[in-house]
């Protein structure tokens, strides 16, 4: 054994999953990779195309076509919905739960009376029909509008004006008292309190919340921690490896969501960096498990940018080519998404889509390995890939690939 490297196109679906008529309808048509090769023809992802890309889409577009050197398939979501939080705990070996959801306006009293009783400067921000706090006016507390409305809550922030120690205190408050699956503290410089109202928006049903692209959180000094429930850390990949005293490194948003106590985490945005820091953990790793995150394909999806996505897309496929290169013998590369984000389905939320899984190694078979039920057959693949105790959840494909 050598390296298990896994890279998150956050975002990234080949076609909505049959259950999507039934759990999620305004998903119905959405196809992220397809779509966005049909704004733009002429795209051409040369490494992630020999991977076998349209392999796992079915079909070919005017400048990719089928592989015939591939070792592909496509994985279901088991998570409910389709939420990045949710997918890279399915990734890592948790079989998903089924999430409360619930409007913050539900339990914003009782968030008020708690951060009030602990001598924070806290008021109401009223909506037409809804109402969000602002904390010290410097953070806001509200629902997260990004994904599935009600499964969390977000606490934005403006680090120029308080410090990220403090906002994770507050949204560790917040936690303690709030229902829904997620409560997600985050924020970013040079960002004022008026980017942030200004960023405020609605979505009917007692829903309200801050477009945090529109408030300009991500755009410097950006700090995120996902404080989740029904998440059991001993029974993921990183947590056995790192407890076998094997190497673990995330990196990118992954690093922000999944526990990684034994090893190495490095939260980062920017596509090209974060794939440089890939490059750069693999040289000094000999053997362990790297996963990272490439979120700006994720967040083009919310812009509803088939433009900017399809531009990420260019990035990450550059520097897979090099990452392709620098793979030694018995390393094994796998290629997926944690959900879709389709940025021409007409909302700006992610798509309850199937994930490409394009499999690369220099001593692996040519093979398609089907569909797979759950993300989760990664993590168990990681798994038997080092020989170590399995997982909570997942099936290993290793026997097929190798």
């Amino acid at each position: 054994m050598d390296r298990f490297i896994v890279i998150v196109l956050d975002g990234f679906g080949i076609g909505y999953m049959e259950d999507t008529k039934v759990v999620r309808p305004q998903d119905v048509g959405s196809n992220t990779l397809k779509h966005i090769l049909g704004k733009m023809p002429e795209l051409k992802l040369k490494n992630l195309e020999r991977l076998g890309l349209m392999n796992a889409l079915g079909e070919e577009s005017l400048n990719m076509k089928f592989s015939n050197s591939a070792t592909f398939g496509k994985s279901e979501l088991m998570h409910y919905g389709a939420d990045t939080f949710f997918g890279h705990q399915e990734i890592m070996g948790t079989k998903p739960m089924k999430p409360l959801r619930e409007a913050f306006s539900k339990s914003i009293n009782e968030v008020y009376e708690l951060l009030k009783s602990k001598d924070y400067d806290v008021e109401y921000i009223n909506g037409k029909e809804a109402s969000l706090l602002m904390v010290n006016g410097a953070v806001t507390v509200a629902d997260n509008i990004e994904t599935d409305l009600g499964q969390a809550i977000n606490v934005t922030a403006s680090l120029d004006l308080i410090s990220f120690e403090e906002v994770l205190k507050i949204g560790k408050l917040v936690r303690s008292k709030v229902r829904v699956p997620r409560v997600i503290t985050f924020g970013g410089k040079e960002v004022t309190k008026e980017n942030i109202l200004e960023a405020i928006e609605e979505k009917g049903n007692g829903f309200i919340g801050v477009n945090a692209p529109k408030s300009g959180v991500y755009n410097k000094g950006y700090q995120c921690i996902h404080l989740g429930y029904g998440i059991d850390q001993k029974v993921q990949v990183p947590t056995i490896l790192g407890e076998e005293g094997i190497k673990v490194t995330l990196i990118g948003k992954v690093a922000d969501i999944v526990s990684n106590q034994y090893g190495k985490s490095i939260p980062w945005v920017d596509t090209a960096e974060v794939l440089q820091l890939t490059l750069d953990e693999m040289k000094k790793m000999d053997t362990g498990f790297i996963c990272t995150n490439v979120q700006e394909t994720d967040l083009s999806g919310h812009a509803e940018n088939a433009e900017r996505y399809a531009e990420k897309l260019s990035i990450a496929d550059k520097y897979i080519g090099e990452i392709i290169d620098n793979l030694k013998e018995e390393d094994i590369l796998v290629i997926m998404a944690d959900h879709g984000n389709d940025p021409t389905i007409g909302h700006s939320r992610h798509t309850r889509e199937c994930v490409p899984l394009l499999i690369h190694g220099k001593n692996i078979k040519n093979v398609n390995i089907g569909t797979r039920k759950t993300l989760s057959d990664v993590g168990a693949t990681v798994a038997e890939y080092f020989n170590i105790k399995r997982p909570e959840n997942g099936e290993s494909f290793l026997s097929l690939i190798k």
